[in-house]
């Protein structure tokens, strides 16, 4: 595929994506699904880092998931394009909600519209934990399964700011790429 063809089907794909997945963490499922299993432009390995990269980031998810997916894809304008087409839906959309604001709060439909909706991004979020507990309890490593479950207790148990389980996450990162290191110049 051409360089300009990527370019325009990141646009497009990017487009119909944030048209029907409304929510920066609803959008990570979809795209990981699109950008590694449909396109394979991006490996498993390489999207797990991606979004926890994104997850980072300061702004919106579904953004960041773009500019990083859409560089790695085609570079520059590969990031512009799959940044414009998911900005487009959204826009638009909070266009139309304030121009017909009146129209839409009490709108029984709507409502109805609405709820359906949570029921989806529900659906979204658990094929994303699910994917992502699969992958990492596929490498058979007790560290990342570990991690993975103390940071879920420490964000059930503590009420509060996740700086500390952030902190705490890169330093284990940190520790374990140098032990992985010291162990392959042996």
């Amino acid at each position: 595929m051409t360089k300009g063809k990527k370019i325009r089907t990141l646009f497009m794909t990017m487009l119909m994506i944030s048209s029907t997945a409304n929510s920066g963490y609803a959008i990570l499922s979809v795209v990981i699904s699109t950008f590694v299993r449909k396109y394979r432009w991006i490996t498993e390995e390489e999207m797990q880092d991606y979004v926890a990269l994104v997850q980072g980031a300061p702004g919106p998810l579904a953004i960041n998931i773009s500019l990083v997916a859409g560089y790695h894809v085609a570079g520059f304008w590969g990031a512009a394009a799959a940044v414009l087409g998911c900005a487009i839906p959204p826009l638009v959309i909070m266009l139309l909600v304030s121009v017909f604001y009146g129209l839409i709060v009490g709108n029984q439909w709507v409502r109805v519209f609405m709820h359906g909706m949570q029921a989806g991004v529900i659906a979204m979020l658990a094929d994303l934990v699910l994917g992502i507990i699969s992958a990492t309890t596929k490498e058979r490593k007790w560290y990342p399964c570990l991690l993975m479950a103390g940071s879920f207790l420490f964000a059930m148990l503590v009420k509060g700011s996740s700086l500390p389980l952030v902190s705490a996450c890169i330093l284990i990162g940190c520790i374990m790429y140098l032990r992985k290191k010291g162990g392959e110049k042996k």
